[in-house]
């Protein structure tokens, strides 16, 4: 399915749940997406991680509900599950796209300007030397007998300042490459929107639909 549409219909979708409190809704775009995700081959850990990173904001939410909600503790059942919800509808985007396709056919086919995303698949792929990077700025410290904690201003700081470094880099190698900011581009990975995006678009928000008149 294009990325593109992809993005779309979770947001469509992500939307619409946010407006009708229905706990039977949830919980089904939760089993659809678990599903999604298991025909995926996302790994069991990741899915794990689905289930025990929201269970605290959750449980939150059901709790302050039932003891300070007005509106009785249906309303706690349906952000708890709505929650659970918005994190598994998301996975099924994030963890099953490769950026590079959505920024690709957001420029192509979307007419997003090319320095926009380039910059943002920039931005993406320079995430694990950051990482990298605020490693080696905490080692280099305690080499000299300084700790920085995760939270110390200074160290996001020193970051930062080796991320302008990379820009100007980056610019100079994208200008050697020969981009050319607002000219016309050729591409070696062509992306097309099919009938069939729409059509898979379609099928989903009106299966959508179905617990509603159901429950």
């Amino acid at each position: 399915m294009n990325a593109a549409i992809k993005l779309f219909m979770v947001i469509v979708i992500g939307v619409e749940i946010s407006f009708i409190q229905s706990v039977p809704l949830n919980l089904c775009i939760l089993a659809v997406s678990c599903c999604y995700l298991l025909i995926k081959r996302v790994s069991i850990k990741s899915l794990l991680y689905l289930i025990i990173y929201p269970i605290i904001p959750a449980t939150g939410l059901l709790v302050s509900q039932l003891f300070y909600g007005i509106q009785g503790p249906i309303i706690g059942w349906v952000l708890f599950t709505r929650l659970f919800a918005y994190v598994w509808l998301g996975a099924t985007f994030t963890m099953t796209t490769n950026i590079k396709d959505l920024a690709f056919t957001l420029e192509q086919n979307f007419r997003l300007p090319s320095k926009f995303a380039y910059g943002v698949l920039t931005a993406f792929n320079l995430v694990p030397r950051i990482i990298t990077e605020v490693q080696t700025i905490r080692h280099a410290s305690l080499m000299r007998g300084v700790t920085m904690q995760l939270w110390s201003p200074k160290l996001y700081f020193k970051a930062i300042l080796a991320a302008i470094n990379w820009s100007s880099d980056l610019s100079q190698a994208m200008i050697s490459h020969g981009f050319v900011e607002d000219a016309p581009r050729t591409h070696v990975e062509k992306t097309t929107i099919r009938w069939s995006d729409f059509a898979i678009f379609a099928f989903w928000l009106i299966l959508v639909q179905v617990p509603i008149f159901v429950f």
